[in-house]
C-alpha cells in the first residue's frame, strides 16, 4: 500500500511522538499569537473559545496526513482546504497566501525544533524529506510560490518572520485564554518553553522570559521518561482533563 509518508519517515517519528507534538505546538502557539494575520483565527471564534481543543483538532488532521495512505491523506488535504476556503466565503474575502505559507512553515520549522530539542538534530535528509512532506500538503492545497528546496525555505521563512509578525490586540487575547485555560504556573512554563524554541523574532516580540538554567529542565524530562515516570511528568504538567487526549498522541510508527 502506498502511503502519503513512508512508514520509516522522521515525520512519522516527529508527529508519532506526543511530547514532540506538545513542543510542537507551544512554539505555534506563540508565534500565531504574532501573526498579522491572526485574525482569521478569530473569525470562527473556535481558537479563542478553547486555544488546547483547537491544538487537538489540528494535531488529528496533521496525524491523519502522516500516518495515512496516499489516497486517504490527499483526502484530508482537500477538507482542510474546502474548510479554510467555506470560511473564506463566509469573511467574503480570501486568506492570504503569505498566511498560508506561515502556517507551513511553522509546522516545519517547530518540528524541527522540538524534535532537537528533546532527541537530537536532524541530519540533511531528514531535514530535506520533512520540508518535502509539508511542501506536499502546501501544493495539494493549491498554495502558490512554495519554495522547492529546504535552502530556499528556510531564506523565506527568515523573510516572513521578519514581515508578517507583529503585536496586536490578538496577540494579548490569546495569551489570556492560554493563562486562564493552563492556569499561573503552567502559563509561565509554556512561555520558558516557548522562549528556548522560538525565533529571535519571536522571542523579541512577546519579551519572553530568558532563563539560560531552564533548558536543563529537557535533559532531566528525558531521564525521567527513560526510568518510566512519563506518566507521572505528564500529569505535574499538564491540565489533568487533557491527559488522556495527550497520550492519545502517541502512535506506533
Amino acid at each position: 500500500m502506498a502511503f502519503f509518508v513512508k512508514p520509516d519517515s522522521i515525520v512519522r517519528r516527529i508527529w508519532g511522538d506526543a511530547d514532540v507534538i506538545l513542543l510542537v505546538f507551544a512554539g505555534s502557539a506563540a508565534e500565531f499569537a504574532l501573526n498579522k494575520a491572526v485574525d482569521w483565527l478569530f473569525f470562527t471564534g473556535k481558537l479563542p473559545a478553547d486555544p488546547i481543543g483547537r491544538l487537538f483538532s489540528t494535531v488529528r488532521y496533521a496525524q491523519e496526513i502522516v500516518f495515512a495512505p496516499e489516497q486517504q491523506a490527499r483526502q484530508a488535504i482537500a477538507r482542510m482546504s474546502a474548510i479554510h476556503g467555506g470560511v473564506e466565503k463566509k469573511r467574503g474575502y480570501q486568506i492570504p497566501d503569505w498566511a498560508y505559507r506561515d502556517v507551513l512553515y511553522m509546522l516545519i520549522d517547530y518540528s524541527e525544533r522540538a524534535y532537537q530539542t528533546l532527541h537530537r538534530p536532524l541530519t540533511d535528509a531528514e531535514r530535506t524529506e520533512l520540508f518535502q512532506t509539508f511542501r506536499a500538503v502546501g501544493a495539494g492545497m493549491n498554495v502558490p510560490d512554495l519554495p522547492t528546496n529546504y535552502a530556499d525555505w528556510a531564506i523565506d521563512r527568515k523573510a516572513h518572520l521578519d514581515q508578517d509578525l507583529a503585536q496586536s490586540e490578538f496577540t494579548h487575547k490569546l495569551f489570556r485564554r492560554y493563562r486562564e485555560q493552563l492556569g499561573n504556573w503552567r502559563y509561565n512554563l509554556l512561555r520558558s518553553v516557548q522562549a528556548i524554541l522560538v525565533p529571535e523574532q519571536v522571542n523579541r516580540l512577546l519579551n519572553l522570559p530568558q532563563k539560560p538554567w531552564f533548558t536543563g529542565s529537557f535533559s532531566l524530562y528525558k531521564i525521567l521518561n527513560r526510568l518510566g515516570l512519563r506518566s507521572m511528568v505528564q500529569r505535574a504538567l499538564l491540565p489533568t482533563e487533557y491527559l488522556t487526549q495527550i497520550r492519545n498522541l502517541d502512535i506506533k510508527h
